[in-house]
């Protein structure tokens, strides 16, 4: 490789938001081998996820809570009460309102998609010690924390 391209890839190799994207490219591939053959995808996790960690909430709250936008949320959650993974029953104080409760069906499937996920993530991460690893964890919270409080996006 001559100089001139040694120093691009030097220079690639030295901006964060490089690595950033490059990484999260693998991730995206690593998630979504993971997930195959399971019918489910990176939003049906965040809503089990979701639901496992905070309880039954409120359609819309768990769209913002999730970060998925109002109207994938919708479709998300038809196909995951199409599978008996959630339940979605009127508000009783407020018959417009959706309340979302995760079920035992989706407690299962919930537990095989961390399964699958845990061992993605091992696999993306090897060559990073358990400390290393705990120290990108949070790092990458901090950079998402700074930038929420912010009102820089999610």
């Amino acid at each position: 490789m001559d100089a001139a391209h040694q120093g691009a890839a030097g220079r690639l190799r030295s901006l964060p938001m490089r690595l950033i994207d490059q990484t999260a490219v693998l991730a995206g591939r690593a998630t979504e081998q993971a997930l195959a053959g399971t019918g489910s995808r990176r939003h049906h996790y965040a809503v089990l996820t979701t639901l496992r960690e905070g309880g039954a909430t409120g359609q819309a709250d768990l769209g913002r809570r999730t970060g998925i936008d109002r109207s994938d949320i919708v479709a998300v959650l038809n196909d995951l009460v199409g599978r008996g993974f959630v339940e979605r029953t009127a508000d009783p104080d407020d018959r417009r309102r959706n309340i979302v409760t995760l079920a035992g069906l989706g407690r299962d499937h919930l537990a095989e998609l961390d399964r699958r996920l845990d061992g993605a993530q091992r696999d993306l991460l090897a060559a990073l010690s358990a400390a290393e690893r705990r120290s990108l964890v949070t790092m990458l919270g901090r950079i998402l924390d700074d930038h929420a409080a912010r009102g820089a996006g999610s």
